[in-house]
């Protein structure tokens, strides 16, 4: 009688059984192929949205050079030889990238693009605000100069769009640089329906 129950015993101490851990594996890999789709859209959704950010950060940072050495700062964006797009604070006004100037590098997918295929940026314009036009900055050669106060020169409302230049379905930002220094980020899908980021 002893070794029967002792024999019990030993069944039910034994853990988990092979079935058991077959049935978790097969659920853990259903969730995953499941999930994973909708983790990469948003995963690439925020690389986008980071990528507009640190295109309004580097304005911002001209923007407090200039206000801070009390002169006219602009910040430019070139595309060198490597194909990455480089937006640059040229501290020195020489047209160049020196070493010690602030820089962000595009070099993914994700990069500032050309007003032509952005969808909706008549509805873009009139979102920012009523009779506004939207002076479009080049992606490629592009300049924005602020003066000592920290105001926009010459005095006027700018854009820069950035898209994911693999997969155009993710949509679009805009980062809109007013008159007064302000800056907004819009954010749009495909079809073109801006709305304000921050």
């Amino acid at each position: 009688m002893s070794t029967k129950k002792s024999l019990n015993r030993r069944k039910c101490e034994r853990g988990v059984g092979m079935v058991e851990l077959m049935i978790v594996v097969v659920i853990v890999l259903i969730t995953t192929v499941i999930a994973l789709p909708n983790f990469l859209q948003v995963y690439r959704s925020s690389q986008l949205s980071s990528g507009a950010t640190q295109m309004a950060d580097i304005l911002k940072q001209t923007r407090f050079e200039a206000i801070r050495r009390n002169t006219s700062i602009t910040c430019r964006t070139t595309v060198p030889a490597s194909g990455a797009t480089q937006i640059y604070v040229d501290s020195n006004g020489n047209s160049q990238w020196d070493q010690g100037e602030t820089i962000t590098i595009f070099s993914g997918s994700v990069k500032p693009v050309a007003a032509g295929g952005v969808p909706g940026t008549t509805s873009l314009a009139s979102a920012v605000g009523s009779g506004i036009t939207l002076t479009t900055v080049s992606p490629t050669a592009g300049t924005y100069t602020f003066d000592a106060r920290g105001a926009v020169s010459p005095a006027a409302v700018y854009v820069m769009y950035v898209a994911n230049t693999q997969i155009v379905s993710l949509g679009y930002r805009a980062v809109v640089l007013l008159p007064s220094g302000s800056i907004q980020v819009w954010t749009a899908d495909s079809s073109g329906n801006w709305h304000l980021l921050e």
